[in-house]
């Protein structure tokens, strides 16, 4: 036997709620970053392979970028919405590479 429970309005929100499809815009849009970080197995000229097979980077981008990654650690390699991000950052876990996505700007 159902019970028939009294319901709140829908349009009822406090003043700091946002509705869903405003959240849905702050978590996509804006700029994301893929973040490649260094660790002790890939060889540099694999990680050199890999940004210029995948982001179609030039020899010399993607040197740069291989040795910032080997030097400071880590590198921005890809900016874009959240979707763009997660789909690289996947990209570099099939490589084998470790990677993150991070809000640009929270570095």
């Amino acid at each position: 036997m159902p019970v028939d429970l009294p319901r709140a309005e829908a349009r009822t929100r406090t003043r700091t709620d946002v509705a869903p499809e405003e959240r849905t815009t702050l978590e996509t849009e804006g700029p994301w970053c893929t973040v490649v970080w260094n660790d002790p197995v890939n060889l540099m000229s694999y990680v050199v392979f890999v940004f210029r097979r995948y982001f179609g980077y030039s020899r010399v981008v993607a040197e740069q970028l291989m040795m910032q990654v080997h030097e400071d650690g880590r590198a921005i390699v890809s900016r874009g919405s959240r979707e763009k991000a997660e789909t690289d950052v996947q990209a570099m876990h099939s490589f084998g590479l470790q990677s993150t996505i991070e809000k640009a700007g929270e570095s």
